[in-house]
């Protein structure tokens, strides 16, 4: 007994846990925020929580102590303050890559009692690697810097170091003895020499790659005066005679003459094989592809990242707003899970290291340039944050690759759960929860409208691209990027469904079009068809079409989803009046279409905000009403 209570004594007593401690940290990071400039915000408000709300911390399970920072990518610049991370010594993790940092790494830092990974990669950090290295070390990436000097022998004691990348630096001096637990080196393009130590023998050649003075293990042997340092008898000394011995005249011509027509023949060889490579079409200069930049090979960078180009790399644009902390290489690098190929590229979601989800979408066919491309999306950035439309947080352009990144929705999406791809065991949605979803779709939309000056649209509106929350708050996602894409990209039938008829035909989008294609998922709502499902035939049924003969018909019981006549009572008003707003929204002429507004108002008139049923009867709710419409056949 007494020896619990003083486990729970010292626990309380632990510096670990004092209250006091978070305070610290937090003094020594606005003491670092302060003395390091930066060009990107970091949110650090000393009236919101460290630990949950300061971008780029991480704190310990109790939030006693900051054991993370990363700031990736923030635009610091300068050098590093030594004496305010001897304050920060609970910190396990430090990403400060892709900065401009400069000056010599704080011996402090690589010091620090309980640190494991450090990321200071594509800096400008000068000077000598300090030699004081914890021992708790396991990641160290210090590649792409101005560091000189030689790699510290201390290394070999770091027993958990599994990782060490100091390529393309300064470094000089053979490389020390290093560690049985390293899985990756990479000591490329430096200025190392000697021989490579027995310890690290078994990596490739491309850890070694760009040190001319290196030699043995996988590159080429080494000398032997260079493996057997033995010192050899000095030769007997040369006598007089023979040591003045001068050449004559003759000698002189004939090596002359002979070093001439030598030349000669050597100049007529390269002539000659540089003739038939030119005959045979393989010149090095047309047909090599550019060599990579050293580094860590990774398959997981070609499922949406095989485009980019290394001198692009880093060049990652977030949004005002965003609270992420990675840059491209992070991206790169994450566990990506492919969750849909849709009209204009496919979408993956991201596990980043850090253990930061999102979602990334590979754009295809994009016909812009640079410019036009980053002025739409700072066009999309700017539209002000609204609880119906998932935010863009960041985009990637280059020649080969366009990419863009949005938050994670762990709801899936309105088709995933509209047709029984609940693999959440969600069961078939009842119509309050498809109410609820599509009147915050139509809401979402309609504020994209509003943005910029009413001049935005969405352009690619279906029910994928309905995003959901865990408790079904609808988020439109996908919108601005129509505007992009080039004219002749093939569309799936699914995709088709959803497009107004002068969209398909001009491949044009107006805001009167996405109107149309969210009166399809109004239709896709009620029926619980898939818009652009194919029949057995591969005849690609059109909703409206399909809706307004079966109305025509007097049939207009059978136009809605089996599942709600199951599930549902007193609703068939509600229901009627929702095919009506509907049907009003595919109207084949664009002019004879509501806005997303009042269609916005017209659903909140089936079901007032007070969810007391049917609205007041403003919208008549008769089949004769819906056949008189504009019908879109």
């Amino acid at each position: 007994m007494m020896k619990i209570v003083a486990a729970f004594v010292f626990l309380l007593l632990s510096p670990f846990v004092s209250p006091t401690d978070i305070d610290t940290d937090k003094q020594a990071l606005l003491e670092f925020a302060s003395l390091v400039p930066h060009v990107r915000k970091l949110n650090w408000n000393t009236t919101i929580p460290i630990c949950t709300s300061w971008t780029g911390i991480t704190c310990s399970k109790n939030n006693a102590r900051v054991t993370a920072l990363r700031l990736p990518g923030s635009g610091l610049y300068g050098p590093l303050p030594e004496k305010t991370f001897e304050q920060l010594d609970a910190l396990r993790i430090i990403s400060l890559r892709s900065n401009n940092l400069q000056g010599s790494i704080p011996s402090a830092i690589l010091s620090l009692p309980f640190i494991r990974s450090l990321y200071f990669h594509d800096n400008n950090f000068s000077g000598s690697i300090p030699p004081a290295l914890s021992p708790r070390l396991v990641n160290l990436d210090l590649s792409a810097n101005s560091l000189s000097g030689s790699i510290p022998g201390t290394l070999r004691n770091l027993t958990q170091l599994t990782d060490l990348s100091l390529q393309n630096n300064s470094l000089t001096g053979p490389i020390p003895d290093l560690p049985p637990s390293l899985k990756y080196l990479n000591v490329s393009y430096n200025s190392l020499n000697g021989s490579v130590p027995s310890s690290v023998k078994s990596f490739p050649p491309s850890a070694f790659q760009g040190n001319t003075l290196l030699c043995g293990g996988p590159l080429t042997p080494c000398p032997e005066n260079t493996t057997s340092p033995s010192p050899s008898p000095s030769p007997p000394a040369k006598s007089p005679d023979t040591s003045k011995r001068v050449l004559s005249t003759a000698a002189i011509v004939g090596i002359a003459v002979g070093g001439s027509v030598l030349l000669f023949i050597l100049l007529a060889i390269l002539t000659l094989c540089c003739a038939k490579k030119k005959d045979n079409g393989q010149e090095s200069s047309t047909t090599a592809a550019p060599k990579a930049k050293p580094g860590r090979s990774d398959n997981k960078a070609e499922e949406f990242g095989s485009g980019v180009q290394e001198a692009e790399k880093n060049k990652l644009v977030f949004f005002e707003g965003s609270s992420y902390n990675f840059d491209l290489e992070d991206l790169l690098r994450a566990s990506a899970e492919v969750l849909g190929k849709g009209s204009y590229g496919t979408t993956y979601k991201a596990i980043l290291e850090e253990g930061t989800t999102v979602v990334v979408k590979r754009l295809k066919e994009v016909a812009a340039g640079k410019r036009e491309f980053e002025q739409q999306m700072e066009a999309v950035g700017r539209i002000s944050p609204h609880g119906n439309v998932a935010p863009l947080r960041a985009y990637y352009f280059s020649k080969d690759e366009k990419l863009l990144v949005y938050d994670y929705y762990q709801g899936g999406n309105f088709s995933m759960l509209l047709h029984g791809n609940n693999e959440g065991g969600r069961g078939a949605l009842d119509w309050e929860q498809r109410l609820k979803i599509c009147l915050g779709a139509a809401k979402g939309i309609a504020h994209i409208h509003s943005s910029s000056g009413a001049k935005l649209l969405h352009g690619n509106i279906k029910s994928p691209n309905v995003l959901l929350t865990q408790d079904l708050n609808a988020c439109v996602s996908d919108y601005g990027i129509a505007p992009l894409m080039s004219h002749h990209t093939l569309l799936p039938s699914r995709s088709l469904g959803y497009r107004a008829p002068e969209a398909i035909e001009t491949r044009k989008h107006t805001q009167k079009s996405d109107v149309y294609s969210f009166g399809v998922l109004l239709l896709e709502m009620l029926t619980g068809k898939a818009a652009g499902k194919t029949t057995g035939h591969e005849e690609v049924v059109d909703l409206p079409k399909w809706v307004q003969s079966v109305v025509r018909e007097e049939w207009t019981g059978e136009v809605f989803d089996v599942e709600l006549i199951k599930q549902q009572h007193n609703v068939e008003e509600e229901m009627v009046q929702m095919l009506q707003v509907a049907m009003a929204c595919v109207s084949k002429h664009p002019d004879s279409r509501p806005s997303m507004e009042e269609v916005v108002n017209m659903m909140e008139e089936v079901r007032p905000s007070n969810g007391s049923g049917a609205g007041s009867g403003n919208r008549a709710s008769s089949p004769e009403m819906i056949r008189s419409s504009d019908s879109p056949v």
